[in-house]
């Protein structure tokens, strides 16, 4: 009969534990990232309506 200690049956709920939050934390990471990539999108849109005003504002008083 060989001995085994009481902490090695821990070892498995504790392997899930960290699996988990590993997983936790990829999917907030992953949030972030997409987040972070929305806010470059908008700011990307806001200077392509920025310059369209101005070329439409020059255009107009070209016009006149």
């Amino acid at each position: 009969m060989s001995f085994i200690p009481s902490w090695t049956a821990e070892l498995p709920c504790m392997h899930e534990e960290l699996v988990r939050d590993r997983i936790q934390t990829l999917h907030r990471e992953a949030e972030e990232q997409r987040l972070i990539h929305r806010m470059r999108q908008v700011r990307r849109a806001r200077k392509q309506a920025e310059r369209a005003s101005v070329r439409l504002r020059q255009a107009l008083a070209r016009m006149a």
